[in-house]
């Protein structure tokens, strides 16, 4: 196809308006011409002509690379390819028209392999749209996803180009979330002080009331309370672009994944601690909890299922407290995957809140399927938990709903659980004992586990973990005496100066006390002979 190079002026005849072109008495002068590309392209398909054609330029140099840079363009396609050829063609009379850049040829070389458009530069907000409308995940996973987009994604890195995205942009982007932290604990810190201060001005009087109209109208000028996006958030944050990104780099669209690279604040997840006396001294003291994750020892547990025993779902606090299951695996566990018999259960699905809604999932991962085996106490309360749900059937008749689950409404509907949650809190309190989550009984349940001697493996399998390092990692914090029995086992296995000499003065101390002993037994034994000769009176 022809293509050529060209010098051009532009001025034009004052009457008639037209342009001059080699009439012009300047043509011939330096510097007055420009010049122009003109590269003719295949035909449409109803054989009208198209051409890249682009003017303006200085000297013959840059206009014959731009020429040159259109002819290698072409040559991305093969001459059997007219699919191929059309692309590009189309591309080239498009980057034309709009007088844009013409892309690289690497890039549109790339493109054109991996079968994506070469017209227009997809940005990052249509990606994580295309992206977003292509998962096949759970609800509650893609409101996570869409939430981190729409909040954070879209507004900071939404515009920029995706194959331009670059870490220094992540970084400016999280640098900012840190800097809005910062402004949303100052405007809350300023509306909780207005309040306070509102709270000291008494309601009587003309003055008073005036004042407190003005400081009220003050208050509702501030920024509302809002939550700043947390160290476990822009990790999420991270996460959910990470994937994208992976995702675009398997289809070819780029080839570098800049939220691999980025650094942010590292995620501190806390310890379990377990309530122990001077702990729960000092919760009744400042009413602080030492930790956001606590766990009750045997004893308080014990204190806590005898306060709920009459209640109706004693049997999920039990079977929490001493399985593991989850909240939501609890509500939605079903008779058909209980086995009393064999004294186990299979997890199997779970209830899930989407918002305040409840739907039916699968177990939050592949090793949440799993069979739990029962101990006879568990069983026991389970057939009575069974009994009394089916004298519950009996008495609503034809208004039961026969969900088929273990755990449910007085009327047989699902449990939703946030209220099961929300019950559990209100129970807490009323017993008196120091405050954990419902989550934390399930933390209770492997802590008790890893106390009663069972392998670490076996714990994790039972609370549905897909690794041991996770059970490892959250529950370090075993019972008070089974640390201190590891201290003690420690501790004997260096040997000391000052412990010999303590265990040798120890020996003797319990030599001596030995011998005294036996001789002050010898001595009672002998009186009793004594007492057996003499002579009856």
């Amino acid at each position: 196809m022809k293509g050529s190079t060209y010098r051009r002026c532009s001025c034009r005849d004052p009457k008639s308006g037209k342009e001059l072109g080699t009439s012009c008495p300047k043509r011939n002068s330096r510097n007055h011409c420009t010049y122009s590309v003109r590269q003719e392209l295949s035909p449409r398909e109803d054989g009208s002509r198209r051409s890249f054609a682009r003017g303006g330029y200085g000297s013959l140099k840059p206009a014959q690379a731009d020429l040159d840079h259109v002819r290698a363009l072409l040559g991305l396609a093969d001459s059997d390819d007219p699919e191929g050829t059309e692309l590009i063609a189309e591309m080239l009379a498009e980057v034309s028209r709009e007088r844009s850049p013409l892309p690289e040829v690497e890039e549109t070389r790339r493109r054109l392999n991996a079968g994506q458009d070469l017209i227009g530069s997809l940005t990052v907000a249509e990606w994580l749209d295309r992206w977003l409308a292509g998962k096949r995940i759970r609800k509650s996973g893609l409101n996570r996803y869409e939430t981190d987009i729409r909040i954070h994604l879209k507004p900071h890195i939404g515009g920029r180009r995706l194959d331009r995205l670059r870490v220094s942009h992540l970084s400016e982007m999280f640098t900012d979330i840190r800097d809005a932290n910062a402004q949303i604990l100052e405007d809350n810190t300023q509306r909780r002080a207005a309040i306070d201060e509102l709270a000291t001005v008494p309601w009587k009087g003309a003055d008073n009331r005036a004042r407190r109209k003005a400081m009220k109208a003050a208050i509702d000028e501030m920024p509302p309370y809002r939550r700043i996006t947390g160290p476990a958030t822009r990790q999420h944050v991270k996460a959910t672009l990470r994937a994208a990104l992976n995702d675009a780099i398997g289809q070819q669209i780029i080839t570098f994944n800049p939220a691999a690279h980025v650094e942010i604040d590292p995620v501190r997840k806390p310890k379990a601690l377990v309530w122990t006396d001077e702990r729960v001294a000092k919760w009744e003291q400042t009413g602080e909890k030492p930790s956001p994750v606590m766990v009750w020892t045997p004893q308080q547990t014990g204190a806590f299922l005898d306060f709920v025993a009459k209640d109706r779902l004693y049997a999920m606090w039990h079977l929490i407290a001493f399985r593991g299951l989850r909240r939501g695996e609890a509500c939605g566990q079903p008779w058909s995957e209980t086995n009393l018999a064999t004294h186990s259960l299979t997890v199997s699905a779970q209830l899930v809140q989407d918002g305040w809604d409840v739907e039916t999932s699968e177990p939050k991962t592949d090793s949440g399927f799993r069979v739990v085996a029962l101990d006879n106490d568990t069983v026991e309360v389970l057939e009575h938990h069974r009994a009394q749900q089916n004298a519950d059937r009996a008495e609503w008749a034809a208004a039961w709903v026969d969900t088929g689950l273990v755990f449910t409404q007085a009327d047989g509907s699902w449990l939703h659980p946030g209220k099961v949650t929300d019950l559990f809190e209100r129970l807490v309190a009323a017993s008196g004992l120091p405050p954990i989550r419902l989550h934390d009984l399930r933390h209770g349940a492997a802590t008790l586990m890893l106390a009663a001697g069972i392998d670490v493996k076996i714990v994790s399998d039972t609370l549905g973990h897909s690794d041991t390092r996770i059970t490892r990692d959250i529950y370090q914090s075993v019972l008070p005496h089974v640390g201190k029995s590891a201290a003690e086992a420690a501790a004997k296995l260096v040997p000391l100066q000052r412990r010999t000499e303590a265990e040798q003065a120890a020996r003797k101390a319990a030599k001596a006390a030995k011998k005294a002993k036996t001789k002050e037994k010898a001595q009672a034994m002998s009186k009793r002979k004594g007492k057996a000769k003499r002579p009856k009176k």
